[in-house]
């Protein structure tokens, strides 16, 4: 029968003398990060190969320092990395709306902006004082006069023989008719020339008939002449803009001489301005837009913002490669965006308002996302893989990308993407993604897997005491003695669950730090001792202990129904672990067990109301092959038997009640009595064996804590598998009580030796002719499952 361990191994104590130091001050930070090897050289490849798809998901649970480590890692590759250039998007000339992308050196592009601002606000002043020079005005002047001078000829030929022939050509606002006159030039009213002679009215209708052809012909050749005088007056504008304009952009080519796509635009910038030399003809002469300076939006209007440079991407002032977080990855923060602007009641939008997003500022260099975060956002997993595949970011605004908007918008250019992406997520997420998503593992073939635990050894612990000495000089921290580091040591095996590791979760060693800290600062000591450890972790605790309390109350009250003394058959004391929030917490419950005559079946009846899981319901199962390879191998097992959690409202899923369920059961097989002062836990398999479970140290507090609620006495104690030994790290007042003798706990490997001390039986073997020995609980099962398939040979038998 197994003996009580002995309160040494229910607690690692980390002895302070053997910490060789007067406080941590003294200790050295860490250069590398403690105990994460695997996931370090996993970083440092993602980091180096610069190959399609091998990009990085650092996996792990929330608190680890992933996302600091990544970012440090990134941050020194960047360092090495050139400067990649700047992007800006310009006026598509040919297709205004498909603005187009142009690569800059790094730190050009926004000085390209200002000089193409400056460009404008020269030209403003350039061509409206070329087209009012008096070169200009002269040689328009002379345009105008040859054309009039042609019109007079034509016109001129005209009215001299209509005169001749006693016919006046008349000018009217409408255009030029003909009258008869008059010797002395007047026109002849109608009346008049009724009176007239029939032979003189005949000849006056011919001769302006033949005339009225005349000057059909003359004013058809009018439209031509019109058109050759704007053609010289364009081309005269042209020359004069040209020669304008040219010296003002040739300084430009000369800056941007190594670009020819700057170049290409400049050239499309000088042609488009020379075309459009009346815009600025009609800015020179307008009178003070009081209206737009009240309205901005009024000026998205001015033709002039073509000529503007919309800068997407500025590195004027990166160094490196570019290393961006984007804390809110949705897809236009992703991507980028078309804005619009409301302009008397319609939407319009250009090239100056589209937006750049993470993927353009991080080109070239890495982009850091959350990976739940991501997801949670619609269509911007989607998008980043798109991107990835294709090479190239395309702006595109999401209610376009749904075909949701129907109002006109603008199509940029795509920019070419080079860039690494790290995602920082939980190990679940990354799973789910690499079973459900084809494409995840294609684009991400890099897991850094961060490691939670660290072994505990000597060098183990003076590697962590540099960990805390490093984590209290980054929060600017007390400085801790040995022996508070030797309490944080104990706690870091505690949270976890391992006497022989050390939790290497950063968040809850910085919480337990900042809390010591806090009760060093309002003792008003200079250093961390050990009892401020204590205070701060019972405080946390505390904290978060109320419901845990109220549950303790409740079995104390007899409101939840837990027998601490006495002997009960077919009950037993189970175990439990809650955990709500970040606490976890130990819950006695029991468990029962009943049997009849029946055809075999043990009945889970938590599964059959839905409230088991699958994992229970294994255990459950398990029992049966136990019971029918042990006791029933050549005979029916002619059982009916019952398992429930007592007072149980909530789902039950785990297989650590088993064992629990298995002594339950054939207790009320054998009609034994079980120790109620006695609680169990752990899981079993069909050869007896019972197996390591989660949560032992709480769930060992958890049953003390009834106990010493009703009373020590000096039996009371808990059996948990001989594997989980090396697991706990109990409370101090749960060892002072073993210490002391008034609490116990037990290592069991196999069911019998729990049957032993939990009925007081021998459990018993077989002999060599196959029997349990008498008065064994063995004998007492296998007896009374013989009955039962006596009683249903008999009740199978046919009436005589």
């Amino acid at each position: 029968m197994p003996t009580p361990l002995p309160a040494e191994q229910l607690y690692r104590r980390c002895d302070a003398a053997g910490l060789r130091f007067a406080t941590t001050a003294e200790l050295p930070d860490i250069s590398e990060p403690v105990g994460q090897g695997r996931a370090v050289d996993a970083v440092r490849f993602g980091i180096r190969i610069r190959r399609y798809g091998y990009n990085i998901y650092a996996l792990g649970p929330p608190g680890m320092g992933k996302h600091g480590l990544v970012r440090q890692f990134l941050e020194t590759s960047a360092s090495q990395v050139p400067t990649p250039s700047d992007w800006c998007y310009v006026h598509n000339f040919r297709d205004p709306r498909r603005p187009r992308a142009l690569r800059l050196p790094a730190g050009r592009a926004e000085a390209f902006r200002l000089d193409m601002e400056r460009l404008v606000e020269e030209l403003r002043v350039a061509i409206p004082t070329a087209l009012e020079s008096d070169d200009y005005r002269a040689r328009r002047k002379l345009i105008e006069s040859q054309f009039g001078e042609r019109s007079e000829q034509l016109f001129g030929t005209i009215e001299r023989r209509a005169r001749e022939q006693g016919i006046a050509l008349v000018r009217t606002p409408v255009g030029v008719g003909l009258a008869p006159r008059r010797e002395d030039g007047e026109v002849i009213e109608p009346d008049e020339l009724e009176r007239l002679p029939e032979n003189e009215r005949e000849r006056l209708g011919a001769a302006m008939a033949e005339l009225q052809e005349q000057l059909q012909e003359a004013l058809a050749q009018l439209p031509r002449e019109a058109r050759r005088q704007r053609e010289a007056l364009r081309g005269l504008r042209r020359e004069v803009t040209g020669f304008a304009v040219g010296h003002l952009i040739d300084e430009l080519r000369a800056a941007y001489a190594g670009l020819p796509e700057v170049l290409e635009h400049l050239d499309a910038v000088q042609q488009d301005v020379v075309e459009s030399t009346d815009d600025f003809k009609a800015e020179a002469h307008d009178e003070p837009d009081v209206l737009a300076a009240l309205l901005p939006k009024r000026r998205a209007a001015r033709p002039f913002r073509r000529y503007q440079v919309n800068v997407l991407v500025d590195h004027s002032r990166t160094q490196g490669a570019p290393v961006v977080y984007e804390d809110h990855p949705t897809h236009p923060n992703l991507v980028g965006r078309v804005e619009h602007l409301s302009e008397f009641g319609s939407l319009t939008t250009d090239f100056l308002l589209v937006r750049g997003g993470a993927l353009h500022r991080a080109s070239g260099g890495y982009l850091l996302l959350d990976a739940r975060k991501l997801l949670m956002q619609p269509m911007a997993w989607d998008e980043l893989k798109r991107a990835l595949r294709s090479g190239q970011v395309r702006v595109e605004s999401l209610g376009q990308a749904l075909g949701l908007l129907a109002t006109a918008s603008v199509e940029p250019e795509p920019i070419p993407l080079d860039i690494k992406v790290v995602l920082v997520g939980d190990r679940l997420l990354y799973y789910l993604l690499a079973d459900l998503d084809p494409d995840f593992l294609e684009l991400f073939k890099v897991a850094a897997d961060f490691e939670e635990t660290l072994d505990r050894d000597a060098e183990g612990e003076a590697l962590y005491a540099r960990l805390l000495a490093t984590l209290a000089r980054r929060e600017s921290l007390r400085p801790l003695e040995p022996g508070a580091v030797a309490r944080v040591i104990e706690h870091g095996s505690r949270l976890a669950s391992d006497s022989e590791k050390l939790s290497v979760h950063l968040e809850s060693l910085a919480d337990v730090l900042r809390q010591a800290d806090h009760v060093a600062s309002e003792s008003g000591r200079e250093r961390v001792e050990r009892a401020d450890v204590d205070t701060a972790i019972e405080a946390q605790v505390r904290r978060m202990s109320r419901v845990s309390d109220r549950m303790l109350e409740e079995i104390r009250r007899g409101t939840i129904l837990i027998d601490t003394g006495g002997s009960r058959v077919g009950q037993v004391n189970g175990l439990s672990v809650v955990q709500l929030g970040g606490y976890l917490f130990g819950r006695p419950s029991r468990i029962t067990a009943r049997v009849r005559l029946g055809s075999g079946r043990v009945l889970d009846i938590e599964r059959e109301v839905r409230l088991g899981g699958p994992i229970h319901s294994k255990g459950v199962l398990i029992l049966s092959g136990f019971l029918g390879e042990r006791y029933a191998a050549e005979r029916p097992l002619s059982l009916h038997a019952s398992l429930v959690f007592e007072q149980s409202y909530g789902g039950v899923e785990g297989d650590s009640a088993s064992c629990a369920e298995l002594v339950a059961l054939l207790s009320a097989i054998a009609e034994a009595p079980v120790r109620q002062d006695l609680a169990l836990t752990g899981s079993v398999n069909q050869q007896g064996e019972v197996q390591a479970v989660g949560g032992v140290t709480e769930k060992i507090e958890g049953f003390f804590d009834v106990c010493n609620a009703a009373g020590l006495s000096g039996e009371q104690g808990v059996l948990i598998p001989a594997a989980n030994v090396k697991h706990l790290m109990l409370r101090r007042d749960v060892v002072e009580a073993v210490e002391s003798g008034r609490f116990r706990v037990y290592a069991i490997r196999t069911v019998d030796e729990a049957l032993e001390l939990l009925t007081g039986l021998p459990a018993g073997a077989r002999d060599g002719g196959g029997e349990f020995p008498e008065g064994s609980l063995n004998r007492r099962v296998e007896a009374r499952l013989s009955g039962f398939a006596e009683k249903a040979r008999a009740f199978a038998k046919p009436a005589e």
